[in-house]
């Protein structure tokens, strides 16, 4: 066994093959060092819950086939508190957390996590890309709205090419939190050298101590956060539930589309500005690889989730797909896969028309999560190579009865669990699910997806 470096990586990681570091990645989540489970039932039961995600992962039959169960906010709203109680005190969302788990997190094989956006946090730093309830949205909205806007005007993509770094901080930022505004006051890092005085003259203003004030301010409240999560948060792997290292990344063309230039911007810069879209894009290749490989959890990190937006069935053509949108987010998970890092790609809306081209990946690199592609078509053009996950209407586990559910996700087990390399789960994770249907959802995996050896 090699020695672990200081990045915490074995010394020859450089000398290690992609499938080497895949193994070693994995072979961490199925025996997480230094773990302590709370009794040694827990400890076998994180060991048949890993391996069977394990074994799905390399494409081979599991003990069963393994759900990944759409919870969404429902431990709160069993708890009888709002998204934005939760937001805004992260105690009342760990303590209905443990509620749920402790009644139903046996029989759904999963545990519920308070997953709650840091409502204080964002207000004190006047956040503007998401209304949250309370700040943008009435207290009874179930979740976050993503506001889109032209974050990123056409005449500044030079600025974004040039220097990414300084565009974010003294264009993107003041834009999309208030709190920012005055560092448009800010000179660009790069000037600073050896004579210092003029450069850091905005520290004198006013409206740029107040920002720093407010940065002291939303780090408190976020210190604090910790504190009480450190206290309460007596659940997860020790108690047997496995849990995947993941992080969150998006494909170049939606870092563009999404939250810089928009829906309308991108659309039209598809046509007008076409040479600055595709530098732009492979200037965020640049920087996600980047930080994704420099990442503080690199050396424990097993996978990635990668939401697509843009490239969805009917929002662009073949010829701009495999053009603008496919080839940067390929060498994006080109450079994950070669340090074995998974790639769970949640394709949203519908994906039949790029089956063939996202085909190519060593087998075993990529999850495919579907949320309304037909599963039998992508079961056909990836099964035996990649893992496929997903398809059950979130809102048929919002509307549907246990019974409509069950039968649908029996329908899925018989199309995609053959062979292996299939995770029941919804289409995208719905806002107030029905209790009834999750646990059909749950029981429908274990009576229809034992596999017979």
């Amino acid at each position: 066994m090699a020695k672990i470096n200081r990045n915490g990586l074995p010394d020859n990681w450089a000398q290690l093959t992609r499938e080497q570091k895949r193994d070693y990645r994995l072979n961490l989540f199925l025996n997480p060092p230094g773990m302590k489970f709370a009794n040694p039932e827990a400890a076998a039961a994180y060991k048949v819950r890993a391996q069977r995600m394990v074994d799905v992962y390399n494409l081979e039959e599991p003990d069963r086939v393994p759900v990944h169960v759409p919870l969404g906010n429902l431990p709160f709203t069993m708890a009888g508190i709002r998204m934005y109680d939760a937001m805004q005190d992260v105690e009342k969302a760990i303590l209905a957390c443990k509620a749920f788990n402790e009644q139903y997190g046996e029989e759904l094989e999963t545990l519920a996590y308070p997953f709650a956006l840091p409502g204080k946090v964002l207000e004190i730093l006047d956040y503007r890309l998401y209304a949250i309830p309370g700040h943008g949205l009435s207290e009874n909205a179930p979740g976050h709205q993503f506001k889109e806007g032209e974050y990123m005007k056409v005449d500044e993509y030079d600025d974004l090419i040039m220097d990414p770094s300084n565009f974010w901080l003294r264009t993107y930022l003041p834009r999309v939190y208030g709190a920012f505004e005055s560092f448009r006051n800010l000179v660009p890092l790069t000037d600073m050298l050896e004579i210092p005085m003029g450069e850091i003259m905005p520290l004198a203003m006013p409206e740029v101590q107040d920002t720093l004030q407010k940065m002291i301010d939303a780090g408190k409240e976020l210190q604090k956060r910790n504190e009480i999560t450190a206290r309460l948060m007596d659940f997860g792997p020790g108690l047997g539930f496995p849990s995947l290292p993941t992080r969150y990344a998006f494909a170049p063309f939606d870092a563009i589309g999404d939250t810089l230039r928009g829906t309308r911007g991108v659309v039209t810069d598809m046509f007008r500005n076409r040479d600055k879209l595709e530098k732009a894009v492979e200037v965020m290749a640049d920087v996600t690889i980047d930080s994704l490989l420099r990442a503080p959890s690199f050396s424990t990190l097993n996978a990635v989730v990668f939401p697509l937006h843009k490239g969805a069935d009917g929002w662009m053509s073949d010829e701009q797909y495999e053009k603008l949108y496919w080839p940067s987010l390929k060498r994006v998970m080109d450079a994950l896969v070669a340090e074995g890092i998974l790639c769970i790609m949640f394709a949203e809306g519908g994906y039949e028309t790029r089956l063939e081209t996202i085909k190519d990946f060593p087998k075993g690199t990529v999850v495919w999560w579907f949320d309304q592609t037909k599963m039998a078509k992508a079961k056909k053009a990836l099964g035996g190579k990649f893992c496929i996950q997903g398809n059950v209407p979130s809102s048929l586990i919002c509307t549907g009865t246990p019974e409509q559910v069950r039968e649908y996700c029996r329908n899925l087990i018989e199309e995609c669990g053959p062979g292996g390399g299939y995770v029941l789960g919804a289409g995208c994770i719905p806002d107030y699910p029905k209790l009834e249907c999750v646990r059909a959802m749950t029981a429908a995996a274990k009576e229809f997806g034992v596999y017979r050896k």
